[in-house]
């Protein structure tokens, strides 16, 4: 098990842009990735990532504006979205421990942390 400690959310105008970042706490994970949930919604996959920024997929919402990184020196990830639209509002979660790869499925991961809120308005 690991610990995940999410950062880097906030308000910002549609347009703008963002960099969440997933501090892990013990040994780094080979597969990690973001989700968001949003009031009433469904927790999606937003983007996973492999061990060595060879392998990533991205949710057809965000691609071309989002792009997930990590270094594994610092034990964090990153997700930045640039062109932010109101519906990309969310409490995004980094999850880390994925049984079967960079998947974007919520029942493949083993360790979530407590989430970064992100506000973009009009």
């Amino acid at each position: 098990q690991v610990r995940l400690l999410e950062s880097g959310g906030g308000s910002v105008q549609a347009g703008g842009s963002l960099r969440l970042s997933c501090v892990v706490t013990g040994e780094m994970p080979i597969y990690m990735a973001w989700f968001r949930q949003a009031p009433g919604k469904e927790r999606e996959g937003v983007a996973c990532i492999g061990f060595r920024n060879s392998n990533s997929d991205y949710a057809d919402s965000v691609k071309g504006r989002a792009t997930i990184s990590r270094d594994n020196s610092k034990n964090t990830m990153y997700l930045e979205i640039n062109s932010l639209k109101p519906e990309d509002s969310a409490l995004f979660y980094c999850a880390a421990r994925s049984n079967r790869g960079c998947r974007l499925e919520r029942n493949y991961y083993a360790d979530w942390g407590q989430g970064t809120q992100v506000t973009v308005s009009s």
